[in-house]
């Protein structure tokens, strides 16, 4: 190894904890590929109502019919949904006892920590293993309120629920909006539906957790959560795939609605495994005189797609993002935010930070849009990227398109590395050259860590812990 290689060495995010696998014998797979008859079949075992096949197949067409987006983005051309499985599921029922779940996704989940975790700070647990959900369970306490946390499949099946998913599923994101959404409706399977009631508010989060197992397949599940005046809910996103040596897709969806007055913070630590494509979607739409919080943390995957996007509809609602995004040796990470501020007095705030190392690219997106009812709108985003070597990239792409003369909107963007004079300034002051790599990188990534609960915290420090050799010119 050259100096120059060694006094720019970092080692990667450790994936250790991530990367093991289970076998699938036994599982249910269905075929490669994208068809109509594979498309019955999912909607036929989960025994859906005549409306949502007739929406997966009409997903379909739209899918064969759109092009596949051109001169966007990093390149797609390694994913083939010919040698694509869009459903592979374990053959167990869902259980609400961990003791019922078999042993060995039953050790997967606690090789992760989930069980812990439901034990000790969440009000609730949905685990997805591959193409369905296999542990699903909520406190009793939350129940009584009238908080309804169950399986989008579940609610399908329920007389009260039904109604509503259908009113809500796919309003948001619509089937139209790109080629992997329409992907997504075609194929869907797992995710959440969460209803919170006026005016209650949840003393711990409610957390689901995606685990792709499977070798060359996708995960499409949906999140649908309805946050009614008044209420307050903090929902955490955990995923996580261990390593192949051929593509896996992942393209799930999350609809948030968040009535007058309600409070939603939507957090998620995404680890998928470096043969991973993510395009996911996910969206919100906030009433007036409520809040949506983003907390995003995106450290896998090959090549990611995600622009959560809010739309402030109601007058005097309010969004926060705050995002950390880390990029590898082989990782293109495309990224980002949208805010639409359509309502008056509507303000926005968009925090994000970007690592990246060993040639891995990362790319920020944001896009503003101010309507023209949207008085005294105000908007400010931040990005700020660290590059820890010579040969990664970093770029900023924002985008604003403001239709009121009354609005404030602010862009800014820093992009650099850790200089010597920081590290030799810190070394005299006690800490080893080590320390100070350690202290910089870790600070850097800091207001995002903060943001998160405890135990999520500390998984995502172990995420981007950056074991370093020598000073990074």
């Amino acid at each position: 190894m050259s100096e120059e290689q060694r006094r720019t060495q970092v080692a990667d995010v450790d994936r250790s904890l991530y990367n093991f696998t289970k076998s699938e014998e036994g599982y249910e797979r269905y075929a490669d590929g994208l068809t109509p008859d594979i498309v019955r079949a999912i909607s036929a075992k989960k025994d859906e109502p005549q409306w949502m096949l007739d929406l997966r197949l009409k997903a379909l067409d739209e899918y064969h019919r759109r092009p596949m987006a051109a001169n966007w983005g990093p390149s797609i051309a390694g994913l083939d949904l010919d040698h694509i499985s869009t459903y592979v599921s374990p053959k167990t029922k869902q259980a609400s006892s961990w003791d019922d779940v078999p042993a060995d996704i039953k050790d997967t989940f606690e090789r992760l920590g989930i069980p812990e975790a439901e034990r000790e700070s969440l009000a609730g647990v949905g685990a997805q293993y591959d193409s369905e959900i296999v542990y699903h369970n909520m406190r009793e306490e939350v129940a009584k309120q009238g908080v309804v946390y169950t399986t989008i499949e579940d609610a399908l099946h329920n007389p009260t629920w039904e109604p509503v998913v259908h009113e809500y599923f796919g309003t948001l994101i619509p089937m139209t909006d790109h080629k992997f959404a329409a992907l997504h409706y075609a194929v869907w399977s797992g995710g959440s539906f969460v209803y919170v009631p006026a005016g209650v508010s949840l003393d711990y989060p409610l957390q689901s957790y995606f685990r792709l197992n499977a070798q060359g397949a996708g995960q499409f599940e949906h999140t649908l959560i309805i946050v009614e005046p008044g209420a307050n809910l903090h929902f955490i996103e955990g995923c996580s795939a261990p390593k192949y040596y051929e593509a896996n897709l992942h393209a799930g969806a999350v609809e948030l609605f968040v009535k007058d007055g309600a409070h939603l913070r939507y957090s998620t630590i995404e680890n998928w495994s470096k043969n991973m494509y993510n395009l996911n979607t996910k969206r919100a739409t906030v009433d007036a005189d409520a809040k949506m919080e983003w907390v995003s943390g995106s450290f896998g995957s090959h090549v990611s797609y995600l622009y959560p996007t809010t739309i402030l509809a109601g007058d005097r609602s309010s969004c926060e993002f705050t995002g950390i995004t880390f990029s590898g040796a082989t990782q293109d990470l495309d990224t980002g935010c949208k805010v639409i501020l359509n309502g008056r007095d509507t303000t926005a705030s968009v925090s994000t930070k970007s690592i990246s190392k060993d040639g891995g690219v990362n790319t920020f997106r944001s896009s503003v849009v101010v309507g023209r009812r949207a008085d005294n709108a105000r908007c400010t985003v931040s990005c700020q990227s660290l590059m820890l070597d010579n040969i990664s990239r970093s770029d900023t792409i924002p985008a604003m398109d403001v239709r009121n003369p009354t609005a404030s909107v602010g862009h800014e963007a820093t992009i650099g590395r850790i200089s010597d004079d920081t590290i030799l300034y810190l070394m005299s002051r006690g800490c080893s050259e080590q320390e100070a790599r350690t202290l910089v990188v870790n600070g850097f990534a800091n207001p995002v860590s903060k943001e998160l609960p405890m135990e999520y915290a500390v998984e995502m420090n172990n995420l981007i812990k950056l074991e370093m050799e020598g000073a990074i010119g």
